[in-house]
């Protein structure tokens, strides 16, 4: 019997902007393009359920305002694709100074 698959354990803060927030999944490979023949070429499907981070509300919004599904599937689909970005980069260093509690108007 196969092994069975499980996904990383939620850390204490963001690992994006490191801030101690109740945090969301963000799977790095978007559950809506699982089944996309160019996906599942790319990625095994252990590969797809597990490429996740633990980020706090504000970051996953930001990453979602920047970048479509196909995006975070073909370029952004790690934490370093994600932080090498500038303009998310530039969202999570200033979010980062924020205390805990702080959430941005978009």
């Amino acid at each position: 019997m196969p092994e069975p698959i499980r996904l990383p354990p939620q850390p204490d803060a963001c690992e994006l902007c490191g801030r101690q927030a109740p945090l969301t999944r963000h799977h790095l490979i978007p559950k809506a393009l699982h089944d996309k023949p160019y996906v599942q070429k790319r990625y095994a499907k252990s590969e797809r359920i597990t490429a996740t981070l633990w980020v706090c509300r504000p970051c996953h919004n930001q990453i979602h305002k920047l970048f479509s599904e196909k995006e975070l599937a073909l370029t952004f689909n790690s934490r370093d694709a994600l932080l090498a970005d500038s303009r998310l980069r530039q969202f999570v260093d200033w979010l980062s100074t924020k205390p805990a509690g702080f959430v941005p108007r978009h």
